[in-house]
């Protein structure tokens, strides 16, 4: 390299020699950031000696950035169960009480959360600091209560519909040995087939005439909140056809089921006041009695059940007996008017008191065996003027019909259900 500098002509070296004298003075003179540096003292008292291996904290004067990630929000469901309310739950869960007075005062609404129902769920949501910032309750199956917290800890409160969907779904089915079997092959659940029985009751005596071969058909109510199923609803339209008679049923908007013509389905009287099981004894001028062991007329129908089995009036009356003797045991007789009185006996207890007035579908005494008893039964009598009259057979008086300024409307969309009705019928009738 020094040979080749000092080939090159004089003059070349004079200005080779001017541009490295300025590359040098340039790197003698200081940084901006060597000037700050300059600035920087050392006390010694903040001095200590650095060990080896060992981590050690620097003191940064760089401004830091805020960063604010959203609250974390955790959630604790509490299932409502007998006897619970709102102040209780709120101290289970450790909630201050005046929490509790916030929301409950925040709105007329606010006054859902404490009606709760057993069964139902509360929902609370805490902060990151374990406060509470909501509160839900769902008191139906697609509006649930919500209160948030807002300004000043006060809280807010609302109800969120979910979006739902009411659809139809038909059923139908063929008795082989019992109704309940059938309906449950049928794809009904249970609430399903009582209501189904409740509508033709006063019709059909589900626990003795039932055939083999009988069938039924219903259009019902099927309910989606926010895409999902959620259950059945109301029965809208259905058939039975018992031992060849046909009954038909088309709910209306009050509530009550009535023929397509707009007669009422109820009657003054069910056809039988205990949930259909069995029946043990029918109507008959001659039965071999099962205690006294003689024949002798049996004036009534026995429908044998499980002790304590619920058994109610037959219709709206007057308890003019309740009382026990050896041969009835624990019984109960109703007046009803047009010279009606149904008797109830064999009762394991009654649970109503003589000069009492009841409802039809009220429940009057538990089934039993007392008096004389082989085992555990309704024995029930219908009399007409004092006359024995056969429950199961006996013309019932009816209730009265759909008014006649709602007639035309109810037969219009009566018709559009049982129109649905019959082409599922004939569909599934094709498809087989």
């Amino acid at each position: 390299m020094r040979d080749l500098i000092d080939n090159f002509p004089k003059q070349h070296k004079h200005a080779l020699a001017a541009v490295c004298g300025v590359l040098f003075l340039l790197l003698l003179l200081p940084s901006d950031e060597a000037e700050a540096s300059k600035d920087v003292t050392f006390v010694a008292a903040d001095y200590q000696e650095l060990a080896v291996g060992q981590e050690y904290p620097l003191p940064l004067s760089i401004e830091s950035v805020e960063y604010n990630p959203a609250s974390s929000i955790s959630t604790k469901q509490v299932r409502v169960k007998s006897g619970d309310s709102l102040a209780s739950l709120f101290k289970r869960e450790g909630v201050p009480q005046k929490d509790m007075l916030a929301v409950t005062r925040s709105s007329k609404l606010a006054q859902q959360f404490t009606r709760l129902v057993p069964g139902k769920y509360l929902t609370f949501k805490f902060d990151e600091n374990n406060t509470l910032v909501e509160l839900e309750y769902a008191h139906q199956a697609a509006a649930t209560v919500v209160a948030k917290r807002g300004e000043n800890d006060k809280f807010e409160t609302s109800i969120e519909e979910r979006e739902t969907v009411v659809t139809e779904r038909y059923f139908e089915g063929t008795i082989e040995s019992n109704f309940w079997n059938a309906g449950v092959l049928a794809g009904l659940n249970d609430k399903l087939i009582m209501n189904l029985a409740n509508i033709f009751q006063w019709d059909v005596d589900f626990a003795l005439d039932i055939r083999k071969g009988d069938q039924f058909s219903a259009l019902v109510e099927q309910i989606f909140i926010d895409g999902e199923f959620v259950g059945y609803g109301d029965i809208l339209a259905a058939e039975f056809t018992n031992q060849g008679d046909g009954f038909s049923a088309v709910r209306f908007e009050d509530g009550r089921y009535y023929t397509p013509d707009g007669d009422s389905m109820q009657k003054a009287f069910l056809r039988a006041p205990v949930s259909f099981k069995y029946i043990s004894s029918n109507f008959t001028k001659r039965r071999f009695h099962p205690v006294q062991k003689r024949y002798k007329a049996h004036r009534g129908v026995d429908y044998a059940a499980s002790t304590g089995t619920p058994v109610v009036a037959a219709g709206d009356g007057k308890v003019i007996k309740s009382g026990y003797d050896r041969f009835n045991g624990h019984h109960v007789f109703l007046e009803h008017g047009g010279g009606i009185t149904t008797k109830y006996i064999h009762f394991s207890k009654r649970k109503v008191k003589k000069g009492q007035r009841v409802k039809q579908g009220q429940v009057i005494g538990l089934v039993g065996a007392t008096g004389l008893a082989a085992g555990p039964h309704l024995h029930y009598e219908f009399l007409v003027n004092g006359v024995h009259r056969n429950p199961r057979t006996v013309v019932l008086p009816k209730a009265n019909p759909i008014s006649k300024q709602q007639k035309p409307a109810f037969v219009a969309m009566a018709e559009q259900r049982m129109d649905k009705l019959n082409h599922n019928k004939r569909l599934l009738l094709a498809m087989r």
